[in-house]
C-alpha cells in the first residue's frame, strides 16, 4: 500500500490519517476487507509519531472503518454500511463547504448546477 498523505496545519494528524483512509475507501482505492499497513508501519512511512498511528487507527475501529483481531492485520471492514456511508459524508462536507463559499453570490441553483458539470466533465 503506497500511502500519501497531502498534509495541512489546521487539524490535528491523526484526523489528518483517518481523513486520508475515508478518501482511499470511497474512492475504492482501499476494498473492503483490504489488509492496511500496522501502526508501526505507518507511522514510519509517514514519519508520524507511532501515538499518533494508534489514535488514528482506534477512532478508525471506533467508527466501524477498520477491525482488527488479536495477531491479525487491521483490514478495511466489510460493512456495506459503514462504507457506504464514508462516501455520502465526504461528499456532504464538501458539499456543504462549497455550498458555504458559493451562497453570498447569489447564483441561480440552474446555473450553479450547471457550471458544476460543466466543469466536472473537464476535469
Amino acid at each position: 500500500m503506497n500511502v500519501n498523505v497531502k498534509w495541512n496545519n489546521r487539524d490535528p494528524v491523526y484526523i489528518q490519517v483517518i481523513q486520508y483512509f475515508k478518501e482511499q475507501i470511497a474512492s475504492g482505492r482501499l476494498e473492503a476487507g483490504q489488509e492496511i499497513p500496522s501502526r508501526r508501519e505507518l507511522a514510519a512511512m509517514l514519519k508520524i509519531n507511532p501515538n499518533t498511528a494508534q489514535r488514528a487507527y482506534k477512532e478508525m475501529e471506533e467508527q466501524g472503518l477498520i477491525h482488527t483481531e488479536r495477531n491479525f492485520p487491521s483490514r478495511i471492514t466489510t460493512d456495506k454500511a459503514v462504507l457506504g456511508s464514508v462516501r455520502e459524508e465526504l461528499i456532504e462536507a464538501a458539499l456543504e463547504t462549497f455550498i458555504e463559499a458559493i451562497r453570498p453570490m447569489e447564483i441561480p441553483a440552474e446555473e450553479l448546477v450547471e457550471m458544476v458539470k460543466t466543469r466536472y466533465m473537464r476535469v
